[in-house]
């Protein structure tokens, strides 16, 4: 029990992972999981590069207004 993640319990799970996901699947299941770790990480470093272009919902639309009108 000293070596939780030896290189043989490591073999075992990728080869479930593979049984489990396939062989297409598990590039994009990889890659999904990459850019979920980045953008947490970001996050939690207080990292605003991800919504930097992306207006704060206190801000109004130009078009919003229309959308207020009654019937």
């Amino acid at each position: 029990m000293d070596d939780l993640l030896a290189p043989m319990h490591i073999i075992v799970l990728l080869i479930v992972a593979l049984l489990v996901f396939g062989p297409k699947r598990l590039p994009h299941l990889g890659s999904d999981l990459a850019k979920g770790i980045k953008a947490f990480q970001q996050e939690l470093h207080g990292s605003n590069t991800l919504s930097a272009g992306v207006p704060s919902e206190d801000s109004q639309s130009p078009n919003s207004s229309s959308n207020d009108r009654g019937s």
